[in-house]
């Protein structure tokens, strides 16, 4: 098995340097980062590129992380990959792609790996303003830029901002951008971070995965996933209690989920659900009254759940609760 995965990866490292190799001009900044508390790894990315998400960001838990950018290969994400968790370092790995690459003096790329080794390339004919900077647990790099300030800029925000990785990592890109960024302008951005150790669950390993195709402010944008992905995962915490019958916890995770985005209908209306089922009708009926002036649509919606288990089976309940829109 092991001799096949071998002979399959040298396969693809002798593609790397094929002349039909992908090279889309991808210019940009990104970050590839690690955090030695959790573990997380992450890359984050804006470019004036359409769907930069597609291409630039790698990342897989207990693996690595990899940006791949400028006049950009793919092939160093997924080669990239399959060298880390094969037991290669992110050096090692970023090296070997870069000596059988023909291309690399066009390539941007950085990598880092489970064990938080990082290592970066700015090929010497990548446009100017080019360049990177490596830290402890960081690569910042950056290519076709305003000017040079970009990714120091970059270093200092990333290193100075406090909060869990994606926060830091968009701190970054904020800085990149507030330096004068892609002397083009802005179009699209992406975030990827996965978690340390792999679950078995991949689906549960992506703690983001956000991408930005096309936007006049692509970093607003993404911001803005990022806050309502955080509340969406507030509402998958307590659901999960619910499960465990731990109604505080559950109750204490709807709130902030709504607190996150107060006009998400969704975010209210599932809460006050959960509130008709712990038999807290009255602390309810508020925030059904709140979804229902947002689109009466839920009112349609409410008669139809007991047949599915999601509200008693109780037409009188059921027209209190639907009364309350019309209060």
């Amino acid at each position: 098995m092991a001799g096949k995965f071998l002979i399959g990866l040298m396969v693809g490292l002798a593609s790397i340097s094929s002349p039909r190799s992908a090279e889309r001009p991808v210019h940009t900044f990104s970050i590839v980062a690690r955090d030695p508390v959790t573990g997380e790894m992450g890359v984050a990315v804006q470019s004036h590129w359409f769907n930069v998400g597609s291409i630039v960001p790698w990342a897989e838990a207990g693996v690595g992380a990899v940006a791949t950018q400028s006049f950009v290969d793919p092939a160093y994400g997924k080669l990239g990959l399959d060298l880390m968790r094969a037991g290669r370092s992110a050096p090692d790995a970023l090296k070997a792609l870069l000596a059988g690459d023909e291309g690399r003096e066009v390539r941007q790329v950085a990598m880092i790996d489970a064990q938080g080794r990082v290592a970066a390339h700015t090929g010497a004919k990548d446009i100017q303003a080019a360049g990177h900077i490596v830290g402890a647990t960081y690569s910042v790099q950056a290519n076709l830029m305003l000017s040079e300030a970009v990714w120091p800029a970059m270093s200092r925000a990333f290193e100075a901002t406090k909060g869990d990785l994606a926060e830091r990592m968009l701190a970054a890109l904020d800085a990149a951008q507030s330096a004068g960024g892609d002397i083009r302008g802005r179009q699209s951005a992406a975030l990827v971070v996965v978690t340390g150790k792999p679950t078995g669950r991949p689906w549960d390993d992506r703690l983001f995965d956000l991408r930005v195709d096309d936007s006049p402010e692509p970093l607003r944008e993404l911001r803005r996933l990022v806050t309502l992905q955080r509340a969406y995962g507030h509402m998958n915490a307590g659901d999960l209690a619910v499960e465990k019958k731990d109604n505080d916890r559950a109750l204490s995770e709807y709130a902030a989920a709504a607190k996150l985005v107060p006009d998400n209908a969704e975010m209210v209306y599932w809460w006050a659900v959960a509130l008709v089922n712990m038999g807290r009708v009255d602390e309810s009926l508020p925030l059904f009254r709140r979804v229902f002036a947002m689109d009466k649509n839920w009112v349609t919606l409410t008669p139809r759940l007991p047949k599915s288990g999601l509200l008693p089976d109780d037409p009188k309940l059921i027209d209190r609760i639907v009364k309350a829109g019309k209060d």
